[in-house]
């Protein structure tokens, strides 16, 4: 069930919205940042990355985790989503939630515009039926 976002959450909210602006998207020219939460407080962000093989299109929550995940974090907490100011909602698709899932609790927020309006929602519950297969460390 989606909940308005807290405090924290809508500031994580508004540093993707930073990241958006870093964001390079010139076939579609949709822009979308996230921003991903650490639970130790660091903020890692990443933007969509578009390429003239669209396929090879990466975006914005994945280049967060792969960006985290090189910098050494894998603890984390809470990601938000930010598109296009004239087309808001926007969630992560559902190549995002997977790899999300992969290194997430289902519990972890995720925080992006819905239906017009900031909302916050557990991953779980936005990707109710995960592939998951945890491999051994």
């Amino acid at each position: 069930m989606s909940r308005p976002p807290t405090e924290d959450e809508r500031a994580l909210w508004e540093r993707a919205v930073a990241a958006r602006e870093r964001a390079y998207a010139p076939y579609s020219r949709f822009r979308v940042g996230a921003a991903l939460l650490m639970q130790d407080g660091a903020v890692v962000t990443g933007g969509n990355i578009e390429n003239a093989s669209f396929g090879m299109t990466i975006c914005a929550e994945r280049s967060a985790v792969v960006r985290a995940l090189a910098e050494g974090h894998s603890d984390f907490s809470a990601i938000a989503v930010a598109g296009n100011p004239d087309t808001p909602d926007v969630a992560p698709c559902g190549a995002c939630r997977q790899v999300l899932v992969e290194f997430c609790v289902a519990t972890m927020p995720v925080i992006y515009v819905g239906g017009g309006e900031l909302i916050t929602e557990a991953l779980g519950e936005l990707f109710p039926a995960a592939f998951a297969l945890r491999a051994e460390p």
